[in-house]
């Protein structure tokens, strides 16, 4: 019996171990400390070729490509200190949710979405669906508050704000306009 607990010893011994699998909760931090670090080349090697990425009503694009470079690398030049703090990572099976704060000052030299920089300051809760298999990222889904950045970044009114009800009741006017010009041509 020693000699058959010695033989299983020696065998187990000689077996390469196998890596243990990283998990999608383990790719997604590493994801959004990379974004956090301003890493792209960190970033994308955690994506399968050809996987897509995408911040709901603002982009979509596969990674690795120039389009993930650009747009990452000129919110990265207007927004020097842009930083994610990760709040939760939920995962189950091949799929992280991350909730994070998106923070940063708009004061870099670059555009960003055709913005240039103003020196406001930007904070922002969002939260990624990520999706891994064998270890990479095959989709990411982003959504944050569009029209909160917006309001951050000073494209739009501050919420409440008089002149948010003059644009609100321009739409309503322009809506209440085509509504009655339709009546018209269907009389």
């Amino acid at each position: 019996m020693l000699e058959a607990m010695s033989a299983d010893a020696a065998t187990d011994t000689a077996k390469p171990k196998a890596k243990p699998r990283k998990g999608p909760a383990t790719i997604a931090r590493a994801y959004f400390t990379a974004l956090g670090q301003h890493d792209l080349d960190a970033a994308e090697a955690l994506w399968k070729p050809g996987s897509i990425d995408r911040i709901a009503g603002m982009v979509e694009f596969p990674v690795p490509s120039p389009e993930f470079r650009a747009w990452f690398g000129s919110l990265f030049q207007a927004a020097p200190d842009f930083s994610f703090e990760i709040l939760s990572i939920t995962a189950q099976k091949d799929t992280a949710a991350t909730r994070y704060v998106v923070r940063a000052t708009f004061d870099g030299t670059g555009k960003f979405e055709g913005l240039v920089p103003n020196g406001a300051r930007v904070e922002l809760e969002g939260c990624d669906v990520t999706v891994v298999e064998d270890g990479l990222i095959v989709a990411n889904h982003g959504y944050l508050n569009g029209a909160d950045m917006a309001r951050q970044l000073g494209a739009l009114p501050p919420q409440g704000s008089i002149a948010e009800r003059g644009m609100t009741g321009a739409l309503n006017a322009k809506v209440a306009a085509t509504q009655a010009i339709a009546r018209l041509r269907d009389r």
